[in-house]
């Protein structure tokens, strides 16, 4: 009997994108070209750009939007258990294969798959999809035959490919298959003429989530926002205006709340991460970049933290903002992802964090560190 990894995936409910900008309204133009095609797409852009949005309107608006939407995080998995979740593997083939279970792409049959961050994919695996994209058939691990698959392939990456083909580190065959039909996403910084609207939509989201009405912001904060360059791009756009929400119980929104969230006042010191062209200048302690040591430093006169305690909250803060993703989290701090892994091993044995992964007591007062995130990394840790 056929074991699914898990449930068929339903119709996904896809927001529409908003492209106010006239290079948004180009690129929107294109998408709905290519969704009427069965053309691979490949969608580029810094993290929080809308990647996953725009992929999930082309399946919304394509032939296939009745057929399943697959999506799979290509760096959530090392290389050997994401092999199994995208090809499926036969009873027997390894070690605690009891059943037979179908993988992700033989899920998405008829329908939409979307690789995200296609660049962590292990080469051996870039092989075996170029299979499928080239012959549409895949092998399960441990199979004995090929089996036909009928799949739409949409990837992301956040990455520059061209440049990882170059250095070795990803497939060329595979990099020109991908990319038929390349889009580029512009950063937030570079459509903020999308803001307003952007604001807008996303208020009212995260209103109706918190159970009350959504408020207007006033000229000076809309003009806060607009002058700030959002490093995370939407993503951090919405978090923003999230942090607002939870805080302001007015109809209106003032300026004073939307400066106080683009700083997150009173609830983390690290200004830094937040990237340049902030629209209020950060406290005085928050101007180093304080991940470049392990080691526990006095504290200098004047500063409250010594640098370890800097590091293990640019760590955490890290990787509270990308939910948890290792790899997010050690390119956003600027160091390898073993680093990280050696940091967050550092801090358990130090106390900071208990065996199973939680915050410590006095830890967890702090609004800045998530249990939740915290734990899961642990748990990935483990894992690897």
């Amino acid at each position: 009997m056929i074991q699914p990894s898990f449930p068929m995936p339903a119709r996904p409910e896809a927001p529409s994108p908003i492209a106010g900008s006239q290079a948004m309204q180009d690129i929107l133009a294109a998408v709905e070209d290519v969704a009427r095609a069965n053309t691979t797409v490949l969608l580029l852009g810094e993290s929080g750009t809308g990647k996953e949005v725009f992929a999930r309107h082309i399946h919304a608006i394509s032939p296939r939007s009745s057929g399943p939407w697959v999506a799979v995080n290509c760096a959530a998995l090392p290389g050997d258990l994401l092999e199994s979740e995208l090809f499926g593997h036969e009873k027997g083939s390894f070690t605690g294969a009891a059943d037979r279970r179908v993988g992700r792409i033989e899920q998405a049959d008829h329908g939409t798959l979307l690789l995200d961050e296609i660049s962590e994919m292990p080469i051996a695996l870039q092989v075996k999809l170029l299979r499928v994209l080239q012959e549409r058939e895949l092998d399960r691990v441990g199979g004995a035959r090929p089996i036909p698959i009928d799949v739409r392939v949409i990837a992301t990456s956040n990455r520059d490919l061209a440049t990882l083909v170059a250095r070795g580190h990803f497939r060329a065959d595979l990099y020109y298959r991908l990319s038929v039909f390349p889009i580029c996403l512009p950063p937030l910084r570079e459509r903020r003429a999308d803001i307003p609207a952007l604001v807008t939509s996303l208020a009212e989201n995260i209103a109706a989530r918190l159970g009350r009405p959504s408020p207007l912001l006033t000229d000076e904060a809309m003009a806060e926002l607009a002058a700030y360059d959002f490093p995370g791009n939407v993503r951090e756009l919405a978090n923003i205006l999230e942090r607002v929400l939870v805080r302001c119980h007015q109809s209106t929104v003032p300026v004073e709340h939307i400066a106080a969230a683009l700083t997150a006042e009173g609830l983390s010191p690290l200004h830094a991460l937040s990237g340049p062209g902030q629209a209020t200048p950060p406290p005085e302690p928050a101007t180093p970049a304080p991940v470049l040591t392990a080691e526990a430093s006095p504290s200098p006169a004047g500063l409250p933290l010594a640098l370890a305690d800097l590091e293990r909250l640019a760590i955490l803060e890290a990787l509270r903002r990308v939910d948890g993703n290792r790899t997010h989290a050690a390119r956003l701090l600027g160091i390898s992802l073993r680093t990280l892994r050696n940091k967050l091993r550092v801090l358990r044995l130090s106390g900071v964090l208990a065996p199973d992964g939680q915050l410590l007591p006095g830890m967890a007062q702090s609004p800045l560190f998530g249990a939740r995130t915290v734990a899961r990394e642990s748990q990935e840790e483990s894992a690897a």
